[in-house]
């Protein structure tokens, strides 16, 4: 995926912590994955879930605010999360956003804690930064789940001269998926389905609360413009590659995961001369490897 000779990149996926005072334990274990010693790090959203989360959530980060890193924001940066029939998610019919409350969470504290680190908010913006040497582009949007996306306002075809195009979005909606890719991002990011969070063994999830397959709804696969629900075996060689990441937590008036475990995602990108791999670790249980472009823990 790396210009030949390339050094590996090793960057840090980090979505839906939906944080709430007394969650000490899981703002423990995002602390500690600093020991991972990621190049960059890229948040996803949704790291909110109590109107008095932001200061527990900048803790969480911790250490890995001293990395270089990246951010977009999901709907529980904005809004506290609301009781809702969870049959809705069927046909992604449910209220959201202001839809379903007046208050508002402190968004602005959140994306000052993140900024005043050194962090690039990508909330429809571009942003560059170099690691290890190299150039890397990034486009990103705001969360297309409350239609908050202008992904006309930063859209142009990807630089030839960086050694890597990465699209960022909270919510993987395929509107969003296929402008990225069409301009030639070469990897895209995403959270917000939490991998399906209640999902069947040996069948996998059963909704992923957006327009995406829900084949794709965690790990990885590939993308590319119009790719819909065809597998990823059928994709054009320039397709990207997209990333999900099932989320380190669950909301909390919906704190329960089935047959899906929390996770955060250690991409390590790899220059394409040499042989890849792709391994795909949990907060907890065994790796499985598949070919790829860069490794996953």
């Amino acid at each position: 995926m790396l210009p030949p000779g390339s050094p590996e990149i090793r960057v840090l996926h980090v979505s839906d912590l939906h944080l709430a005072p007394g969650q000490e334990y899981r703002a423990q274990w995002l602390r500690g994955l600093d020991a991972l010693e990621p190049d960059l790090v890229i948040s996803t959203g949704d790291n909110l879930s109590h109107m008095e989360a932001v200061p527990l959530a900048l803790e969480a980060y911790g250490p890995l605010l001293d990395r270089p890193g990246m951010f977009v924001l999901g709907s529980n940066d904005y809004f506290p999360p609301t009781l809702k029939n969870p049959l809705r998610y069927f046909n992604d019919s449910h209220s959201r956003g202001e839809q379903m409350t007046d208050l508002r969470l402190p968004t602005q504290d959140l994306i000052d804690g993140f900024v005043g680190a050194g962090w690039s908010d990508l909330t429809n913006a571009r942003g560059r930064t170099r690691l290890r040497g190299l150039d890397f582009e990034f486009v990103g949007v705001d969360d297309p789940h409350l239609g908050y996306d202008r992904y006309a306002e930063v859209a142009g075809p990807a630089d030839p001269f960086a050694a890597l195009t990465i699209g960022v979005t909270h919510a993987p909606y395929t509107r969003v998926l296929d402008a990225m890719s069409r301009d030639g991002a070469d990897l895209l990011i995403a959270g917000h389905t939490h991998g399906g969070q209640v999902c069947l063994p040996f069948y996998g999830a059963l909704v992923t609360n957006c327009d995406l397959d829900r084949t794709r709804a965690k790990g990885l696969s590939r993308w590319w413009p119009g790719a819909g629900r065809t597998p990823s075996e059928f994709a054009p060689e320039d397709a990207a590659y997209l990333h999900v990441s099932a989320g380190l937590g669950a909301g909390r008036l919906s704190p329960m995961r089935l047959a899906c475990r929390p996770e955060a995602a250690l991409l390590t990108l790899m220059p394409r001369e040499r042989p890849n791999w792709a391994t795909s670790v949990p907060s907890t249980g065994k790796p499985s490897r598949a070919p790829a472009d860069f490794a996953l823990w």
